[in-house]
């Protein structure tokens, strides 16, 4: 699928649930937020049939995001269901690495490719602060656990404030080297105020190379992350909600009142 600015659109990111066992600073309000009712988010059924549809008409690259995915009840479930789509080239999956220790092994039999990270330091009294809670030794134990069943290559998301260049992400950059994992720094973000950059090491926040739809857990389909528009699965079927977002696909991006990061999935 081409937009009007030629760029070939074939990545779909999914976002299977709004909620998340950590609460990060910049991402979520210390008391959390009031979550999506049940009835509003897509079953399995309802994203395996999206994607079937969005693969024939060109994606094929598919991420898993949320939220945390893993949190999700039966997620494995839906990896297996996307992995038997003919066409998927790329399952991955972005996970904070809470449980992956308990899913990694799961997962990769389920047919999933790879994982992120988010990992934005490797201080374990950082990380507690800025996750307000989170286990750093958890997180480090699914690494291992993710890197024992081969969900390869492991790639760490670092989000940094003004620069890779600051402690924590030097320090997430060493990490990296001495694990021999890929490292994405993604500078601090904000919908509203329309404030992003390129992410180094990857391509997101290039507008010019945007190749993403955008597919939020209430059944959304958005083809900006810095636009509100958005186009309901649901209310006008997967085929014209597919055309409608790749022909309003913008040429960049702007700003965003009503995305949610927990909901669309960064």
């Amino acid at each position: 699928m081409y937009d009007r600015y030629n760029r070939n659109i074939h990545y779909l990111r999914i976002s299977v649930t709004d909620r998340c066992n950590l609460r990060c600073k910049y991402c979520m309000p210390e008391k959390g937020i009031k979550s999506l009712k049940r009835e509003d988010i897509l079953s399995f059924e309802e994203i395996a049939s999206f994607t079937r549809i969005a693969v024939g008409k060109g994606i094929d690259k598919v991420r898993i995001t949320g939220g945390e995915p893993l949190i999700r009840e039966n997620i494995v479930h839906l990896v297996r269901l996307l992995a038997g789509i003919d066409g998927i080239t790329d399952l991955s999956l972005t996970t904070n690495g809470i449980l992956l220790t308990e899913f990694a092994k799961p997962l990769k039999d389920a047919g999933l490719n790879r994982v992120n990270v988010s990992l934005d330091t490797v201080d374990p009294g950082r990380y507690k602060e800025i996750t307000r809670g989170g286990d750093f030794d958890r997180v480090m134990r699914g690494i291992d656990a993710a890197e024992a069943a081969r969900l390869l290559p492991i790639k760490i998301n670092c989000v940094v404030h003004k620069s890779s260049d600051e402690p924590d992400a030097l320090d997430v950059k060493a990490f990296c080297r001495r694990r021999n994992f890929n490292v994405r720094f993604i500078h601090q973000m904000n919908l509203e105020t329309g404030e992003y950059a390129p992410v180094e090491g990857g391509t997101g926040g290039n507008c010019r190379l945007c190749n993403k739809l955008r597919l939020s857990s209430d059944g959304n389909l958005r083809p900006c992350l810095f636009d509100d528009l958005s186009f309901n699965v649901r209310t006008l079927g997967p085929e014209e909600a597919i055309r409608m977002a790749v022909e309003a696909k913008p040429e960049c991006g702007t700003k965003s009142r009503h995305n949610k990061f927990n909901v669309i999935g960064g």
